[in-house]
């Protein structure tokens, strides 16, 4: 046995162990990292198997799906950082049937599939030439629309936060009436309204 089949079976068993791991916790930030490496595990097993395209897409695309993931629940969920316990496991029934049935029809696919074994030349690059015929002229396009996506997200987060750089940046502020003619700007006191809105606090 070489140290790649060494590595392809310790890879596996902690892909499956993360991937038990992930129904087995009670933290959403946890199951997330936890399934991050499982995909990283797998990415991996695939570039052993020399799936390069595979691995790598698995690296980047659904092991960074699990970072974002894990970014947003930290940010956004009610609980502190989504750490408080919670049951990560509903419908328990359908659940272990739809994971018994996807993982036995998986496997005979697996196994009776005559997948075709066309070996390519050494020196052809796969990658590359996948990436032209996917994309094409776009890459410009995809590239900007990550960034762009990137910005969204710290954009989101700054106008949801209640602490701006001068303070929070609610005080001065007051509910408006049901009828818009009763505002007067004129009598709204910034000092005198932050002052009720900290003592009520």
């Amino acid at each position: 046995m070489s140290g790649v089949d060494i590595a392809f079976w310790l890879l596996g068993g902690v892909a499956l162990v993360s991937g038990w791991r992930v129904f087995r916790t009670d933290s959403m930030v946890r199951a997330s990292f936890l399934l991050l490496l499982s995909f990283v595990a797998v990415g991996v097993m695939m570039l052993l198997l020399g799936a390069t395209y595979l691995g790598y897409a698995t690296l980047f695309m659904m092991a960074v799906e699990m970072m974002v993931m894990a970014l947003f629940m930290v940010m956004f969920m009610m609980n502190p950082a989504g750490l408080n316990p919670m049951n990560m496991v509903h419908q328990h029934g359908l659940a272990i049937a739809a994971g018994v049935i996807t993982f036995v029809g998986l496997s005979a696919l697996a196994l009776a599939v005559d997948l075709p074994a066309q070996p390519l030349p050494a020196a052809t690059a796969v990658i590359p030439r996948l990436g032209h015929e996917l994309l094409g002229d776009s890459m410009l396009v995809f590239e900007s629309a990550g960034v762009t996506l990137l910005a969204t997200m710290i954009c989101s987060v700054i106008l949801s936060s209640r602490s701006g750089r001068f303070g929070p940046s609610d005080i001065g502020s007051v509910p408006p009436p049901l009828d818009p003619d009763e505002l007067d700007p004129d009598e709204i006191d910034p000092e005198e309204q932050g002052e009720t809105e900290g003592n009520s606090a």
